[in-house]
């Protein structure tokens, strides 16, 4: 690994970032200088009463307080912040009403809008109004069924005014998809859009939104948005079904209202993947959403009142929560729906060159496919206001990170972030005062004590090993959804080490204090005993221009396991005996012996879920002939059939 950084923050950058900011105001508070980010980090998680309180302030939470910060601070699952805090997540999301550009919005080519603050917010005051008339009170569910459209947002923002939960999909989901999540969340009122546009294509789902409606006998109302203009029709085939033109016509503008509500109100309600059974039910609460996102936001991704807001994600993705909560800091969010790959792959950098883009989201997968494309950004597209781009979804490979630095721009944070649907946030990520190492992500979040251990339960450096949380942090969920004696919760996070949060991600602290994730440690490969993380192997195969997408998992194979990588190949290209022995050679001179597969198998399709990840796990139960419980959360299920008997895993 190269012992020079790919980016250094030029210092009149770092003079005028949020983190050097609330650096000065830390050292006031805490009485002593902070030399270095790890200095600030420690503290923060030795002292978390100090830094979260200083973090409320500094980012400017609209609500009351409170004079205790944390209680049963030893305990993770007894630990409450700010217990006697009164707050309302969308009152900070709708703290401006200026004429100012609150949201923009892109259908692909197809559709597009502008809303300023103020129109934001008066079409919030209009479904409010339209909520409440229905029933809607405080700890009911409304669910969106919807595209990353305007109005997804401001439904959000006018149920959880009220106190209700916000709990949503993408409308990719099949019906079965729809009705584990939305079946145990029962929600009263139901958004969902007359269709959307993918890739150029009208996708028509009039069908399966009538089979949702009538698979939820919960809901009161279903409220079919326009998009492709057939809301009149959709809405007259559903049980309660109502245009939102209807919905809202009965109301004008008037000022908003916010319900106050404690700190672990509940706000959103996430769903796990599902791969393995049902979808867990994971429930967020509004302070600890709120003031990991501030502090995501303005500490680590340096975001300030008029920049602009891109992230590529489905509402079914927690990027998306993360995403719509950058108007708490005063900017203005980039919505998108549809493929990134629509035009040719151009259409992210014409909106984000278009609307001066700041800070850019998306997955290593789609880095990785803009690479394979041959597309250049940086040669097309001025990009000079472009101060960010962030990758996650899957580990961002060393040569994406170089890739991104001559293709994209030499002068920014590629900050790999890692969290997930668990903490609606993140455990490691970007930081605009840190240089950037090639395949590391920056640094651990600040108040976040993440530690990586062996199997013993011990501290490791420069070794891989679990990642793990040993402190309370304010965005752990709430609990599980019909979860009442917090015993579901607890066997999720706590079963492996005692009063310690354990993500499940297979990690390695470098030398720079930054994390490399070398992927799921319930996928983790063990030929011989070693432990090997699927990330390392797809590290290498990521390099020839012959692979698409590859996936590897560990075989039951006389007495031990064997590591076998299945491949997906450029049209044209067939799996022959010269490539199996280059991608052999560059496996094993890149990482090591232990990696190189014992098979090697070409299929035409991977499987992924809705947002995108590989599902190393469904693959590993096909092969070895155990069902698969949940299907209906894969984007692409018949995939699956290209695993089953494969005489190749037979010898």
């Amino acid at each position: 690994m190269s012992d020079t950084p790919l980016w250094q923050p030029p210092p009149a950058r770092v003079a005028g970032t949020h983190l050097t900011a609330f650096t000065r105001l830390a050292e006031s508070a805490f009485g002593h200088p902070f030399p270095d980010y790890h200095s600030l980090w420690q503290a923060s998680v030795d002292t978390p009463e100090t830094f979260w309180a200083l973090l409320w302030n500094y980012a400017g939470v609209i609500g009351e307080r409170g004079e205790t910060v944390l209680t049963d601070g030893a305990d993770l699952l007894r630990a409450r912040f700010f217990p006697d805090a009164r707050l309302n997540y969308a009152e900070n999301l709708l703290r401006r009403s200026d004429d100012g550009l609150a949201v923009v919005f892109w259908g692909e080519s197809k559709v597009k809008h502008e809303w300023s603050h103020r129109e934001l917010a008066e079409r919030v005051s209009r479904l409010q109004q339209a909520l409440a008339a229905t029933g809607v009170k405080s700890g009911d569910r409304v669910a969106g069924f919807m595209p990353n459209l305007p109005e997804t947002l401001a439904a959000m923002l006018a149920a959880t005014s009220l106190g209700a939960v916000w709990t949503s999909c993408s409308p990719d989901f099949g019906i079965d998809g729809a009705l584990d999540r939305f079946g145990q969340t029962e929600p009263t009122v139901l958004f969902c859009p007359d269709g959307y546009w993918y890739n150029g294509k009208d996708i028509d789902i009039a069908d399966k939104l009538a089979a949702i409606n009538a698979g939820l006998p919960s809901l009161k109302k279903t409220v079919v948005v326009p998009y492709m203009g057939r809301a009149d029709a959709i809405a007259a085939r559903l049980t309660d079904g109502v245009t939102l033109d209807a919905f809202v016509a009965p109301y004008q503008p008037q000022p908003l209202r916010f319900e106050q509500v404690p700190f672990r109100h509940p706000l959103f309600i996430l769903y796990s993947s599902g791969t393995t059974g049902k979808p867990k039910c994971i429930v967020h609460g509004h302070g600890g959403t709120l003031l990991q996102h501030l502090k995501e936001h303005q500490l680590h991704a340096d975001l300030h009142r008029g920049d602009a807001l891109f992230y590529f994600t489905t509402c079914g993705w927690m990027m998306w929560n993360w995403l719509v909560s950058g108007l708490a800091s005063g900017a203005t969010l980039l919505l998108y729906d549809g493929s990134p790959f629509a035009a040719d792959g151009r259409i992210l950098w014409d909106y984000a060159d278009a609307y001066h883009c700041t800070h850019f989201g998306t997955s290593a997968k789609y880095i990785d496919g803009l690479h394979k494309l041959g597309l250049e950004p940086g040669r097309e597209w001025p990009l000079i206001h472009l101060r960010a781009v962030l990758s996650t979804g899957s580990p961002l490979v060393a040569e994406s990170f170089e890739w991104a630095y001559r293709s994209i721009k030499a002068d920014m944070d590629l900050a790999s972030i890692s969290g997930g649907t668990d903490i609606v946030s993140c455990f490691v990520l970007g930081n605009a005062n840190l240089p950037v190492w090639a395949g590391e992500l920056q640094c651990r979040g600040l108040g976040m004590a993440v530690d990586v251990w062996n199997e013993s339960g011990q501290p490791v450096r420069g070794e891989k090993g679990e990642l793990v949380c040993t402190k309370p942090f304010p965005s752990m969920p709430v609990g599980f959804w019909r979860d009442a004696d917090g015993e579901k919760y607890r066997k999720a996070y706590f079963d492996r080490f005692p009063n310690v949060w354990c993500h499940g991600d297979f990690a390695e602290i470098t030398e720079h204090d930054g994390l490399i994730i070398h992927g799921r440690s319930d996928a983790v490969l063990n030929p011989g005993g070693v432990r090997i993380g699927t990330a390392e192997i797809y590290r290498q195969v990521e390099a020839f221009d012959e692979i698409i997408e590859a996936l590897a998992v560990g075989q039951h194979w006389q007495d031990d396991e064997r590591v076998v990588l299945f491949v997906r190949l450029r049209d044209g290209v067939k799996l022959d005996e010269a490539l199996e022995k280059r991608i052999k050679d560059k496996i094993r001179h890149g990482a090591s012996p232990r990696h190189v597969p014992a098979r090697i198998v070409q299929v035409t399709d991977i499987p992924r879920t809705l947002s995108g990840k590989v599902v190393e796990l469904a693959v590993r139960n096909v092969i070895h002939g155990e069902p698969v419980s949940n299907v209906s959360s894969l984007a692409n299920p018949e995939a699956l059939k290209q695993f089953a008997d494969r005489p190749e895993l037979k010898s």
